[in-house]
């Protein structure tokens, strides 16, 4: 059997939002390669059926497969909503969501057991959240928003538009008399959006975002598996996006600061 440990971890969402899930890989497996995938052609997943969502994921996921990678990273919480049970399926790879490591954290972290889940119209459908919430804890109490606006921001760099302190301040109104100490960005895109919803919701509410929990049980799968990269050598951090290369480098040296060398574009 040949040995995999040197092989890539592939990682994909639906533009950059999965960025962040990097960032935190990166710093904590700094032997690691990594092999990036941006659906930005269908970008965004949030507003997609099921159907179209699951199919996405799997055309995403034998694209990685076939780059050799060792284990994956479902950097979307959309996604990981609707297809991990079709991925975990279909492929032999160890595969990783977004979802349950974040969970585990904010449970972790809440005092009052009160807490308020920020995601996608599809996200937030799905109740992916409050199930895995309740499963783990019947007596946790959770509000859930959908923020449908939000990817679109982040992808079309409108960060500091006076619109967008707007359209934070409007999604999160349900949390103005709210007894919540926890909430949970759950959409990779939203950390880049951090800032303005501290200032929006205050500082006496502790924000969790999927990166540092995902990357913690990326950690812990390579351990149990045996496939950890133990070799010093040239690291390999690819790029790869189904539209547009440019604006992914573009947006992702905005966004991460720090410069990507190359962005391939795959053709379906």
């Amino acid at each position: 059997m040949s040995d995999k440990s040197s092989w890539p971890i592939g990682i994909f969402d639906s533009g950059v939002g999965g960025l962040t899930v990097l960032k935190e890989l990166e710093e904590l497996l700094p032997n690691e390669n990594f092999i990036y995938f941006g659906d930005t052609a269908r970008v965004p997943y949030g507003n997609k059926s099921r159907e179209t969502i699951i199919k996405y994921a799997i055309e995403n996921t034998i694209y990685l497969m076939n780059q050799k990678i060792k284990l994956l990273v479902v950097a979307c919480n959309t996604a990981s909503a609707f297809a991990i049970n079709s991925l975990t399926s279909l492929f032999s790879v160890p595969i990783v969501n977004v979802i349950e490591p974040c969970v585990e954290t904010a449970l972790k972290l809440t005092k009052t057991k009160s807490i308020a889940i920020l995601g996608t119209r599809g996200t937030i459908e799905s109740k992916i959240y409050q199930k895995e919430f309740k499963k783990k804890d019947k007596s946790v109490q959770v509000q859930a928003i959908a923020c449908p606006l939000f990817v679109p921001i982040v992808e079309e760099q409108f960060f500091n538009h006076p619109s967008t302190e707007l359209i934070i301040q409007e999604y999160l109104l349900p949390l103005k008399d709210s007894s919540i100490d926890t909430l949970l960005l759950g959409c990779t895109h939203y950390p880049f959006l951090k800032r303005q919803i501290n200032n929006c919701i205050g500082n006496d509410t502790q924000i969790i975002d999927s990166g540092y929990s995902c990357a913690q049980e990326v950690k812990k799968r390579l351990e149990d598996c045996n496939l950890v990269n133990k070799k010093l050598q040239n690291k390999i951090r690819r790029f790869c996006v189904s539209d547009d290369p440019e604006k992914f480098s573009i947006l992702s040296k905005l966004l991460l600061k720090k410069q990507i060398d190359r962005v391939e574009l795959v053709r379906w």
